[in-house]
């Protein structure tokens, strides 16, 4: 049966050949400068090929890959200039077309599109990987081939033995207390464990399940836990969650800042990572961050877990205390490292300005509480600021904005200015879309390529959703679809950035788990960090252009490492326009 199961969700391991029959083009025939989502359309979506070389070709033809047929043809759109360089690109609109199958688009000249599939359904598959995505990356336990498939490996970092740096130390917990905090994920390409980082991660799965809670009775992930009587996609969360719940000091409500070695492991399994392992100074934004997601999941995980909801909510409270008594204690890495030893030199994760996370803390706290003490907290957006790790004050929003009818104490000139930012963000994307040969959000401004600029896309595509649910606008849906095709294709790279998917997709990952075993491909359903000109590696890149600035080569953690406040987003895209879909059509 497992085995049955594992093979099946696998398949999208082979999704490319499966597209390559006998009727198929080779891959020498294959030419990207045909863009496409390499996944595929829905029957009744918006279906675009962009051409981004000069072609004589006025026309261009959709070919059936099972039959070889001619099925469409259609004339191809006049130049349009892409926004960062001086290329010209050029539609190819087939969204006329409905019929379900395996088809390439061909171009006088060009040759074959890589091969796409249209059909209902057609991010299951990609979905559910970006969600399984996380299950690889988990900590303090072995990942057997039954669930793991090729993939399997030892435990590594039981994290029973970690040490309490002298940074975190108290009179209860003095340098060098050892304490237990197992389980969690490993952050991005690193074996560390960031409580920041984790704390926009889980807050975007978390929104995933409150906003399209069906998708917890529908997705079967394939994990060890999947035969309890707990949704998969809860059990991943609370792997993760677990871990969260042992960096709380528990004799003041206090939150570690991380959890990590003094330097960075080599690129090793984990089970060969054996250097020592700390706990890091309690700071007021990992305590927040704490609060908030503790605060959340206690909604989440009252209906399968109510003792586990019951603690969670009772930490969240102590850390929201904690955090009063400590307002402005940042993490400041450079400035810790003068006065303790040993040094760490590990992701700093280190944010000056709070009041984003007070924002994102009280208003979690108030909708799990109603406990009027937390409204003063709730202040009006000045704008709209797309959520990142150190930017979390609109997580707090899609909140409010969730449970509005709920909670009749909120002032309602909140609620309308937090409604007015985001709408106005979000016709922002679409008129840009509109003009933007991508016809995506991304790249409105040169700021959006940035370090992890495809989370960039994600988080723009979340917004236009929120705004489509608030206003059932079409224009906000076919826009958030616009920027999963980018991610999958359809951007100047030529790329789908989510490895494991798509004719040409990210073989060489800065990916710890992933370049100790090279001969392997790529763990599945990651996301990609996307082009960024900041290029702060020493990778060779093809290009300097914004968003070219792309190489898929392991030395480049500034484009091509995966983190999971990366994925996070990508995986709410990418389930809930699934979701949307599939009620849809």
């Amino acid at each position: 049966m497992q085995k049955t199961k594992l093979a099946a969700f696998f398949m999208f391991l082979i999704f490319t050949s499966a597209c390559q029959n006998k009727h198929s083009p080779t891959h020498d025939q294959i030419n990207v400068s045909i863009r496409v989502n390499q996944i595929g359309y829905l029957p009744e979506g918006q279906k675009v090929a962009l051409i981004s070389e000069e072609i004589s070709a006025a026309s261009f033809r959709l070919i059936d890959l099972n039959t070889n047929a001619e099925v469409y043809t259609g004339e191809i759109g006049t130049s349009i200039k892409s926004p960062f360089s001086d290329k010209l690109l050029k539609k190819a609109d087939f969204s006329a077309f409905h019929q379900e199958g395996k088809y390439s688009v061909f171009v006088e000249g060009l040759g074959y599109s890589a091969p796409f599939i249209i059909e209902p359904n057609i991010y299951d598959a990609v979905g559910k990987a970006s969600i399984k995505a996380f299950y690889f990356q988990r900590a303090s336990t072995a990942l057997p081939e039954e669930y793991a498939g090729i993939w399997s490996r030892d435990m590594g970092h039981p994290d029973d033995k970690v040490y309490i740096h002298s940074s975190a130390a108290s009179s209860l917990r003095p340098e060098g207390t050892i304490i237990s905090s197992p389980k969690g994920w490993y952050d991005a390409g690193d074996y560390n464990k960031y409580i920041v980082n984790s704390g926009i991660t889980m807050g975007t799965l978390l929104s995933l399940i409150e906003d399209h809670p069906d998708l917890i009775t529908t997705m079967y992930l394939d994990i060890p836990e999947s035969e309890d009587t707990i949704p998969d996609l809860v059990n991943e969360l609370l792997w993760n969650l677990e871990w969260m719940a042992t960096m709380q000091d528990p004799a003041d409500g206090g939150v570690y800042h991380k959890l990590t070695t003094a330097k960075f492991e080599g690129m090793v399994l984990p089970e060969n990572a054996t250097n020592k392992r700390y706990v890091v100074a309690k700071g007021t934004a990992a305590t927040l961050d704490f609060a908030a997601v503790m605060a959340q999941a206690s909604r989440v995980l009252k209906s399968f877990n109510p003792e586990f909801a019951e603690s969670y909510l009772e930490a969240s409270i102590k850390a929201w205390e904690w955090a009063k008594a400590n307002p402005e204690i940042p993490y400041r890495q450079d400035e810790i490292n003068k006065t303790h030893k040993p040094e760490i030199q590990t992701g700093a994760y280190g944010d000056e300005s709070l009041k984003d996370e007070w924002l994102w803390a009280a208003s979690e706290l108030y909708i799990s509480t109603q406990d009027s003490k937390y409204l003063d907290f709730l202040v009006t957006p000045e704008d709209f600021d797309l959520p990142s790790w150190n930017k979390v004050n609109w997580l707090g929003y899609y909140s409010l904005l969730r449970y509005e009818h709920d909670l009749p104490q909120l002032d309602m000139e909140l609620m309308n200015a937090i409604k007015e930012k985001l709408i106005e963000k979000a016709d922002h994307y679409v008129t840009f879309s509109k003009e933007n040969p991508y016809l995506t959000s991304m790249g409105s401004s040169v700021k959006d390529f940035v370090w992890g600029s495809n989370a960039v896309v994600c988080n723009q595509g979340i917004a236009l959703l929120y705004a489509y649910k608030l206003t059932n606008d079409q224009n906000y849906l076919l826009t958030a679809h616009g920027n999963l095709n980018y991610l999958l294709g359809i951007n100047a790279t030529g790329y789908s950035f989510v490895t494991g998917f798509g004719h040409l997709s990210p073989l060489r990952p800065h990916h710890r788990l992933a370049e100790a075993e090279p001969e392997k491909a790529p763990l599945p359903g990651f996301l990609a960090g996307g082009p960024n000109p900041g290029q702060q590696d020493d990778c060779d890149y093809p290009s300097d252009i914004p968003d070219e600035s792309y190489v898929d080569e392991a030395c480049s953690y500034a484009s091509n490492e995966i983190a999971i406040n990366w994925n996070a987003p990508f995986a709410y895209l990418v389930n809930a326009l699934n979701h949307i879909s599939q009620s849809r059509y």
